[in-house]
């Protein structure tokens, strides 16, 4: 490995730590607690940002949480009490946008994940939380921040801060590791 290589993974571990220490703690509690309280959990995500969204969708059905993920057959609908989960970086993703609307007008609530606040995603959501990384939206000129491309800093924040919040999660439910394992599929 070439000398640039320990410098790139300890620029881009760096770029990480910097996001997940301004995510705001209380709001990642009050998200955890949205879900544990939720009827029905749906999530969804764009591109890569929707293998991070499904990651965690798993972990969530290991926890014991009624999770769905959009796209799959067996999705229920949404209604009063339940939960869209959305992931959308750059805030202006089309299909996140429709989903959120769908998701309101049939009474459920709009948990977002987004790195622009003044998005019209946020502005959608009943509760955001931002995770202030560089995206499709900012990877350009003078707005772009980090050595990695496009929108994977948003990408990788969204691993780190979902393993976090299963962290949360399993302590607010009382979720125990035998039980969480014993939810994992043999059908691999």
């Amino acid at each position: 490995m070439t000398q640039a290589g320990p410098q790139m993974f300890e620029t881009a571990l760096d770029e990480l730590g910097a996001v997940v220490r301004h995510i705001d703690d209380g709001r990642i509690d009050a998200a955890c607690k949205m879900l544990a309280g939720a009827g029905k959990i749906v999530a969804y995500g764009c591109g890569r940002e929707a293998l991070q969204v499904k990651g965690f969708a798993m972990r969530l059905y290991h926890l014991g949480l009624p999770v769905s993920v959009v796209g799959d057959m067996t999705t229920p609908p949404l209604g009063q009490g339940d939960v869209l989960l959305a992931s959308s970086g750059p805030g202006e993703t089309t299909t996140v946008l429709a989903l959120m609307r769908v998701a309101r007008a049939a009474g459920a609530k709009v948990l977002l994940l987004t790195a622009e606040p003044a998005g019209s995603a946020a502005k959608l959501a009943d509760f955001t939380l931002l995770v202030p990384a560089q995206t499709m939206a900012s990877d350009q000129g003078a707005a772009r921040t980090s050595v990695l491309p496009m929108g994977s800093l948003f990408e990788g924040a969204l691993f780190l801060l979902f393993e976090v919040m299963v962290l949360k999660l399993k302590a607010l439910t009382g979720a125990t590791p035998e039980a969480m394992r014993a939810r994992h599929t043999n059908m691999e």
